[in-house]
């Protein structure tokens, strides 16, 4: 007797997401076609576009559930339950060192594969993008914000700190995907924490600017 067919709406349209976050990391967005997605996914034209009508709506959808996830899950979250801002942004950048060493090979970071290929392509994925690093950063300064509430770290400006630690790694993370090398997150790591001042330095340089640059007076 014939296997009776299992309707499952969900579990297909997780299928065509899976297999379309793994071929856009890749071979990239472009190079990815419906058709190769379809056959990767062994469904048919008519069942995938049920859930995703065109190709950037399959696009949009592995941003904002897929990218956006593996940030929270790869940087948020351990940066938030970490004891300080400091030791969350460590404890990530040797986390994902170790684990691309016993992989054996860097694909790069997700977000910053789709952000090289798409952010001048369509405004949709522009935003879509930029929305995932602007929550990327604000964690990380609200972090910090809270550290400093505690007394910790209070030489350092969180904003500043939040962009130079998410540019340090996407760059890391970039040149570790050229030279198939995961060595330089570490290098990159010793640097961003080497920029940290000391509280009396942060205390004087924030003096220095206030006397320099006074706040506007208003009017």
């Amino acid at each position: 007797m014939a296997g009776k067919r299992i309707n499952d709406p969900e579990g297909m349209r997780k299928k065509v997401l899976d297999v379309a976050e793994d071929a856009f990391q890749a071979r990239g967005y472009h190079a990815s076609s419906i058709g190769d997605l379809m056959a990767a996914a062994d469904v048919s034209g008519g069942a995938l576009h049920h859930h995703f009508p065109t190709k950037k709506a399959l696009a949009l959808a592995v941003i904002d559930e897929r990218v956006a996830a593996a940030v929270e899950e790869t940087w948020i979250a351990p940066v938030l339950a970490a004891a300080s801002a400091r030791e969350g942004v460590r404890s990530v950048f040797e986390a994902v060192a170790a684990e691309l060493e016993q992989q054996g090979f860097v694909r790069g970071c997700p977000l910053n594969n789709l952000a090289h290929e798409l952010s001048l392509a369509d405004p949709d994925f522009r935003t879509a993008l930029a929305g995932i690093f602007a929550g990327w950063r604000r964690a990380i300064a609200d972090k910090l914000r809270a550290d400093q509430q505690a007394g910790k770290d209070e030489g350092t400006d969180p904003e500043r700190f939040a962009a130079l630690t998410v540019a340090a790694y996407s760059g890391a993370m970039s040149m570790a995907k050229t030279a198939q090398d995961a060595g330089v997150l570490r290098d990159c790591l010793a640097g961003l924490e080497r920029s940290a001042p000391s509280p009396s330095q942060g205390g004087l340089a924030a003096r220095r600017r206030n006397r320099i640059l006074p706040r506007p007076r208003t009017p």
